[in-house]
């Protein structure tokens, strides 16, 4: 039985790692690489925002690279498990692809890790970042937040999360403790399937990245209450925020990158953060993603390092607050 403690309202997921600011200096990669296939590991089952992001690079990512792009879900432990087998991998052609706000909160969640995302992994840029939606049944009788709560009051409403520790966990409590609402939560592998069992009332609600939510929104098998961005976005302009149903500053949300195992040299990193960037801003690509409501961000490998430190240390204080704790 796990214990979810109150947590503050400030939840933007993010995401650094340390050591790479040699890399803006790095020779280029050498010509050899690479000789073998790539592996794009997504730690989650299909359908995503990770999978989506993941396919909709790895065609021109093969061609950029004169190889075959393989993406290989391996979803399990909450994402951790397929971190921990780049992590691990020997081959120099292996990458990740998650959500790497979740990636941030582990070490501070999570007692027992495999691996050390710090210490084991090098980030290669961002990719994208899409802020979460706070989704309902259509048959959940609740038009906005406030009705919401008034609702989980007077019956029991379960909360289908991503990943017990994920952003959107944490965020699903934050808006629970901040609203006096109050639900169980129910944990599932990935975005998709907490997606899949609220749009057929396994589930009452969710929390989900928009890139991967606001179809099923657009298409009315789900109800949307909230957004969870400073701002309301474009394509859900009639949507007002989670800041302005009454939690001020709430703001939280996903991000995707990719990373490597540390072992990759950093010349290999140089030329991917390249490649990749190139590929996600290409207007194919980022009118793909913006249409279904996320935001291209990319980084230098630099960047991306600070900001992953950044977001660490800042989860490590809130998880340290609320006292979650998982095995």
């Amino acid at each position: 039985m796990i214990k979810l403690p109150r947590l503050g309202l400030a939840l933007l997921a993010g995401f650094s790692l340390s050591g790479l600011s040699s890399l803006a200096a790095a020779a280029p990669a050498p010509a050899a690489w690479p000789t073998l296939p790539i592996r794009l590991v997504v730690p989650y089952p299909p359908g995503g925002s990770s999978d989506i992001i993941a396919r909709a690079i790895s065609t021109q990512l093969g061609a950029a690279l004169k190889q075959t792009v393989i993406v290989d879900n391996r979803p399990g432990a909450s994402g951790n498990m397929g971190a921990d087998a780049v992590a691990k991998s020997t081959d120099g052609h292996t990458l990740l692809l998650c959500d790497v706000g979740a990636l941030a909160i582990a070490p501070s969640v999570y007692t027992k890790l495999p691996f050390d995302p710090t210490k084991d992994l090098r980030g290669v840029t961002m990719l994208a970042y899409s802020p979460h939606l706070l989704v309902v049944h259509p048959g959940v009788p609740a038009n906005n937040l406030s009705e919401l709560v008034a609702l989980s009051k007077t019956r029991p409403l379960n909360f289908a999360v991503t990943a017990l520790g994920s952003a959107p966990h944490l965020a699903g409590v934050a808006v629970e403790q901040g609203s006096g609402a109050k639900w169980t939560y129910i944990p599932y592998k990935g975005g998709a399937q907490s997606v899949a069992d609220t749009m057929a009332g396994q589930t009452d609600l969710t929390m989900n990245g928009m890139l991967a939510t606001l179809p099923h929104v657009q298409s009315g098998k789900l109800k949307v209450l909230a957004v969870s961005k400073g701002t309301r976005v474009p394509l859900l302009a009639s949507v007002p925020t989670v800041a302005e149903q009454g939690l001020k500053g709430f703001e939280s949300g996903t991000w995707q990158g990719v990373l490597a195992p540390a072992s990759m040299p950093p010349a290999v990193l140089a030329r991917l953060n390249a490649v990749l960037t190139e590929i996600i801003r290409s207007p194919e690509v980022r009118e793909r993603l913006v249409s279904q409501g996320a935001e291209v961000r990319t980084m230098t490998t630099a960047e991306f390092a600070s900001f992953f430190d950044a977001e660490r240390k800042r989860w490590a204080q809130v998880v340290a607050k609320g006292g979650v704790k998982l095995d």
